[in-house]
């Protein structure tokens, strides 16, 4: 696994371990130590690590790469999110194409970025075609940067992560400090769409996924219920007992956050999870007030 020390990825190395998997961590610093799991020192961008310590696994999990969230999007930024995908995943998928016992499955990051910014009563699916938009751009980028693995046999899954939410990191860590206070409320218009799913939910959705050999490509890691950025914020304040109306015009957005504002905050896509209820995934938080509900860890 790599990015296993991130927000999803120590979600998942835990309930991983619990249903007694053995893991492997591929980790970019030297000094980086568990004593459970036996961890791998890979430099993506130099391109180094040693690939017989690859061998002889039966899925990897790839989640390595530069959060888009943090920082202003320079161009210095922006060539940084790119690189850190597009280039470790061509690295990484190479590497497994030439090992002699290569992997069964590659789940391999991506994002729901993908779509673009889209009209918020578009439903799409797997099946509907990429967007315009720089996150858009790189999302096509990195998911064609898995050919080689997909050349040499390996099935390859394109996790279209949407808005992950759990307490302790991603999006809703940065929201909780200004709900709890009651300062909290929608961003722009509040019309943009929020596709989202529950951080809980992500090791369930990719054990799934190990055990249907049919599901590849491209798969929607959302919830069935995407909703408005005003829904969104009227549930977190109710979840949290608190006002929730308090609105970041969307100049002011665009002011604090340039370029990042337009994608990420003031607008979206309707984004469902065709393959996944095809497929039969039962979802156990299908919409926000269950999600909530087991986050804040009370009934509202």
């Amino acid at each position: 696994m790599t990015g296993s020390t991130g927000f999803i990825g120590s979600a998942l190395v835990s309930w991983f371990a619990k249903q007694n998997y053995e893991i492997t961590r591929l980790v970019r610093s030297a000094s980086f130590h568990d004593h459970r799991y036996p961890a791998v020192r890979w430099d993506p961008l130099k391109r180094q690590c040693d690939p017989t310590a690859l061998e002889n696994h039966d899925v990897v999990v790839h989640l390595a790469g530069e959060n888009v969230a943090q920082g202003r999007w320079t161009e210095a930024k922006k060539q940084g999110i790119k690189d850190s995908r597009i280039l470790g995943t061509t690295y990484l998928c190479e590497m497994l194409a030439n090992l002699e016992h290569r992997p069964k499955l590659l789940l391999s990051a991506s994002a729901t970025g993908y779509y673009g910014i889209r009209d918020p009563h578009e439903k799409l699916t797997e099946e509907s075609d990429s967007g315009t938009g720089f996150l858009a751009s790189v999302a096509r980028q990195w998911e064609g940067a898995t050919e080689a693995a997909q050349a040499s046999g390996i099935r390859v899954v394109h996790m279209r992560f949407g808005i992950v939410l759990g307490s302790q990191g991603g999006a809703l860590a940065k929201m909780l400090p200004i709900f709890k206070l009651g300062l909290g409320g929608p961003i722009g218009s509040g019309q943009q769409i929020m596709s989202w799913i529950a951080l809980d939910e992500i090791p369930r959705i990719i054990y799934h996924i190990i055990q249907n050999e049919t599901l590849m490509g491209p798969v929607n890691f959302t919830a069935p219920d995407p909703v408005s950025n005003k829904a969104f914020t009227k549930q977190l304040g109710k979840a949290l007992r608190r006002p929730a109306f308090l609105s970041l015009p969307a100049f002011a957005a665009r002011w604090m956050f340039g370029e990042m504002a337009e994608e990420l905050l003031l607008n979206g896509a309707y984004v469902v999870p065709k393959r996944l209820r095809d497929s039969g995934y039962k979802f156990i938080y299908p919409d926000l007030e269950s999600a909530f509900r087991t986050i804040f860890s009370h009934p509202y």
